[in-house]
């Protein structure tokens, strides 16, 4: 049997103040949105002045990275390249800004980050991987 990490509110918290602060930092409005490993929404959040458009954009970006187990930066180079057959993937979404949850191997969740340049984006939803793990 194996033995399974999950992620916690507790966790989700963690991850989401670490990307709010990059966020402020940069004073960049965003949301964050954070799943659990079947892509249920754990904690969203939405800065100040943070477009209403990017809730269900930052929702998607994480569901996306946690079904395929990959950032959604993968799907963006791809059709960047011009292989759009990507874009027919149900739940793809591609645009950098969803980045998966790794523990010890295990895919236990994913960030979903909109609201400013998607590489910006990333760069929020790494801050808030980067907490979570050196905190472990």
């Amino acid at each position: 049997m194996d033995t399974r990490i999950t992620l916690t509110l507790d966790d989700a918290k963690k991850i989401a103040a670490a990307a709010e602060a990059e966020a402020r930092h940069n004073d960049w409005p965003v949301v964050i949105a954070i799943v659990d490993d079947g892509g249920h929404l754990l904690h969203l959040s939405r800065l100040d002045h943070a477009q209403f458009g990017s809730i269900e954009v930052a929702i998607q970006k994480a569901r996306a990275a946690i079904a395929f187990r990959r950032p959604t930066k993968v799907w963006e180079e791809h059709v960047a390249e011009g292989r759009v057959r990507y874009l027919g993937l149900p739940g793809t979404l591609p645009i950098e800004g969803g980045l998966p949850i790794t523990v010890n191997g295990q895919f236990i969740g994913a960030v979903g980050v909109s609201g400013v340049r998607s590489n910006q984006d990333a760069q929020i939803a790494q801050a808030g991987l980067d907490a979570l793990l050196k905190s472990s």
